[in-house]
């Protein structure tokens, strides 16, 4: 078969934009599933701990610039459930070389990541464990984005089956 330069350079073309569109599938849908990660209670298999929801519904996403609501999230806001589709909406903005940043508005949820120790009024100690729910997430991300990536190939290959 005889291919011409133009169509071999039209296929190539195809094929780096085929290619490109996956990476940016694979970089999205990781993003996604690592915050879905820091997202997941004690209760549900994860490290985050389970509250009344003020912590949890802080969470905010921005590309390439912290989210300016989680910056101001206030704590007598009134709580709302988390809801996974307004991350993935933020995420769909991204493209490659892009960060996404995550971050939670409540000014306890550094306590929750690192941990803190403390005195009372009454110079009694106390403290509380660090739950890490945002430094384990993170260092998933290998593990992360090979998930991702065989998501890719799966949905692939029903495509072309």
């Amino acid at each position: 078969m005889s291919v011409s330069n133009a169509s071999f350079s039209s296929m190539v073309q195809d094929w780096v934009r085929e290619t490109e569109r996956r990476m940016i599938a694979v970089f999205r849908t990781s993003a996604s599933m690592v915050i879905e990660q820091m997202q997941l209670t004690d209760t549900e298999g994860g490290l985050n701990r389970k509250d009344l929801g003020h912590h949890l519904a802080s969470l905010q996403v921005g590309i390439n610039t912290p989210p300016q609501d989680a910056i101001q999230k206030a704590p007598d806001t009134p709580a709302r459930p988390f809801a996974i589709g307004a991350v993935d909406a933020t995420i769909a903005g991204a493209e490659l070389g892009d960060t996404v940043m995550a971050s939670y508005g409540m000014a306890y949820s550094l306590r929750l990541e690192y941990g803190f120790e403390g005195t009372d009024s009454l110079g009694r100690k106390y403290s509380q464990k660090p739950y890490a729910f945002v430094r384990t997430a993170a260092q998933n991300w290998p593990q992360i984005v090979e998930q991702a990536t065989e998501l890719a190939k799966a949905r692939v290959a029903a495509r072309n089956a």
